[in-house]
């Protein structure tokens, strides 16, 4: 089969022939119908040699759809030809944090050797994906696989952030969502769905502003040294109760704690690799500020079913396998707008 790998540190990703996959007891094998393309890879692919934490040749994607082309010996619950989405952070399925459906938490995962697919285990940017264990599909239902498969990692990942926000997004408050490409035009929809909240869009790029405003934001401010000012003047001086950071580089985490209002929660989602410092008189009085990842099996299955609501849809360009090296180009040079999906075997 094809697949897109990433094989020598420091180079392109390229497009190669592997052997087909075969399922063994208890593993489910996948004809990816859709696979996604995320930041997170180009953050893998430019980690150096003495940092990298995969073995090489690694196959990419960690957002993956297919239907169900066979099963190893004792699966049970999926039929082959089932159309399914692959929840990605794969867990041990069986301490504390995975009995609550949040392999994304999974204690023992490192221990055990235990990676997603794409990001450390062969990844979903193939014509097939093994996956290790049933428990980790959920159905389609009749999604669009294009539509759907930016929502196993796009759209789960801000929805986990988001509900844990849900308390303090009450009406008259506000939420700012800053970098506002394949995860964060997401998140604007999903506040819009949840929340009462007012919704202020922060980017440099004034075409995802544009992208912002279509998908609900109800305002979009240019992400740059008079951000946090803007932000505070559109809240009366209040500032935001919940701000998402989609990005997470020094300037986004330094403006989200700068409109942060008091006992708000600052949600860094971007992995740009910054922090924001935490300490009586740093921040608003009782600013929480957290890092989270990913999202739970359950959270997961609550997502499609926002999908299939009509509450959420993801931007998306799509590309051939053989196109998949060109996706990754215009992601690093930020020309996705919204999310760019692989087809494998379109």
């Amino acid at each position: 089969m094809k697949a897109l790998q990433y094989r020598t540190i420091g180079a392109a990703p390229e497009v190669v022939t592997v052997p087909d996959p075969e399922p063994g007891p208890g593993q489910v094998l996948l004809k990816v119908t859709a696979a996604g393309v995320c930041h997170s890879d180009i953050a893998v692919m430019s980690w150096p040699a003495e940092n990298f934490p995969y073995d090489l040749p690694l196959t990419l994607g960690h957002e993956g759809v297919g239907t169900v082309a066979a099963l190893g010996a004792g699966v049970s619950g999926v039929r082959e030809g089932d159309a399914v989405a692959v929840y990605g952070p794969w867990g041990c399925g069986t301490c504390a944090k995975c009995a609550q459906g949040k392999e994304n938490y999974c204690l023992r995962a490192d221990a055990l050797g235990i990676r997603p697919p794409g990001l450390g285990a062969p990844g979903a940017i193939a014509e097939y994906l093994l996956v290790d264990d049933p428990r980790h599909l959920v159905p389609l239902d009749g999604l669009d696989p294009v539509t759907a498969v930016p929502l196993t990692d796009a759209g789960l990942t801000p929805y986990h952030a988001i509900k844990r926000s849900l308390p303090k997004l009450v009406p008259g408050s506000t939420a700012v969502v800053i970098g506002t490409g394949g995860l964060g035009h997401v998140a604007i929809q999903l506040l819009r769905a949840l929340t009462p909240a007012r919704v202020i869009a922060l980017d440099v790029s004034e075409d995802k502003l544009r992208l912002a405003k279509e998908v609900g934001a109800h305002e979009v401010v240019v992400s740059d040294a008079g951000a946090a000012a803007a932000v505070r003047a559109l809240t009366g001086g209040l500032g935001a109760e919940a701000v998402f950071d989609f990005v997470g580089a020094e300037p986004t985490v330094r403006t989200a704690g700068a409109v942060a209002a008091v006992e708000a929660d600052v949600t860094i989602v971007g992995i740009g690799g910054a922090a924001l410092p935490v300490g009586f008189g740093t921040l608003p009085f009782e600013v929480s500020v957290s890092a989270p990842y990913w999202g739970s099996r359950g959270e997961l299955i609550e997502v499609l079913g926002l999908a299939r609501a009509g509450a959420v849809s993801v931007h998306t360009e799509t590309y051939s396998l053989d196109e998949a090296p060109l996706a990754y180009e215009r992601l690093h040079a930020g020309k996705i707008n919204g999310r760019a999906v692989i087809l494998p075997n379109a």
